[in-house]
């Protein structure tokens, strides 16, 4: 089969690599139908974060599965299905308590961007469609891999709800997923921090209440403006570099709460969350626990997170999946084999 492999920062290519197969009886083999490129993965392409040998990338997924070992009983060969960036057993001490993130038998994959992939943990990992989905529905289903649970996450964590304000800092695709999901848990007041219009747009289509372009103290002004003078109850801190947070922890009230999801770089002050009163919740994002009240939104067509994709390429493609999304020219790519 076929892949993404990263050998150093902006070097992705699409490489022949070993087909999967299944190795634990509790293995599943998915044909995949749809990947894409995270925001998580630039930190690689970027030299943020170090790239010590040519590795198989990514993390997002659905598709069909091909084989089951002998102890899956929870999907079937021919199911089309959809599994988190982690797998996770689902029987655990940590998952019994909704933490699937945290999973004590959990982890990664060898590279999502690839014809098929193996999924070790299928029965606490994959959730099955009842049919075939329409194929305009799975960008949306494959949000489900990573970044439409991530933004709820996010407004899970912060704790929003129908009395809540909420300001989201980042304009990529778990910020704009945020706003769908801060909308969808009754926010009346969401406020969508981004400078570039596309994105405007898309926040203002996912609920967006309001649009604030300005950063720094100009940023947490315009919010403090919209929300009594005091800032949001809730932000949500989607990006993951310090000044992120900064922003976040300027924009969010004295005794509000930051769900943070961004992937985290540099530091926080917590003698700011101290004095201030503010709580701060957040990390990976238990998707499992999530999937299957958000599948049935996007099954009903409640909600339509895969409008983040705004291209769409081919995996032999994948070294300008990645280029278009570092030099913002696309909010997500999302790639078929």
């Amino acid at each position: 089969m076929y892949g993404a492999v990263i050998h150093a920062p902006g070097d992705v290519r699409y490489e022949e690599r070993d087909d999967p197969t299944i190795v634990e009886p509790t293995d599943a083999v998915v044909r995949t139908v749809a990947a894409c490129v995270c925001g998580s993965d630039l930190w690689r392409y970027r030299g943020v974060a170090p790239v010590v040998k040519p590795t198989p990338i990514g993390h997002e997924y659905c598709g069909i599965v091909e084989s089951i070992g002998t102890a899956v009983t929870s999907v079937k060969v021919g199911d089309f299905v959809v599994g988190g960036f982690l797998h996770s057993d689902g029987t655990c001490a940590a998952c019994r308590k909704g933490a699937h993130a945290n999973c004590l038998h959990g982890g990664g994959y060898a590279g999502c961007q690839a014809e098929k992939i193996r999924v070790p943990n299928a029965d606490g990992t994959l959730v099955a469609t009842p049919e075939m989905p329409a194929d305009d529905l799975i960008p949306s289903i494959l949000t489900l891999s990573d970044v439409m649970c991530t933004g709820w996450h996010a407004a899970v964590s912060a704790g929003v709800g129908p009395d809540t304000t909420v300001a989201v800092v980042g304009d990529g695709a778990v910020g704009l997923c945020a706003v769908l999901a801060a909308v969808q848990l009754g926010a009346p007041v969401v406020i969508a921090m981004s400078r570039h219009e596309a994105r405007q747009k898309l926040a203002a289509t996912f609920g967006a209440t309001h649009i604030v372009a300005e950063r720094d103290e100009a940023g947490i002004a315009a919010v403090q403006a919209l929300t009594d003078g005091i800032g949001a109850d809730c932000v949500l801190e989607c990006v993951g570099t310090e000044e992120a947070r900064w922003q976040a922890l300027g924009c969010v009230r004295v005794g509000g709460t930051v769900g943070l999801v961004g992937l985290p770089h540099g530091d926080f002050p917590t003698d700011q969350l101290f004095w201030r009163n503010v709580g701060i919740k957040g990390g990976p994002a238990h998707v499992r626990a999530y999937l299957p009240e958000l599948l049935e939104l996007v099954l009903s067509r409640t909600i339509n997170p895969g409008l983040v994709f705004d291209l769409e390429l081919p995996l032999s493609e994948i070294g300008e999946a990645y280029a278009a999304m570092d030099e913002r020219r696309a909010i997500k790519t999302l790639v078929r084999p």
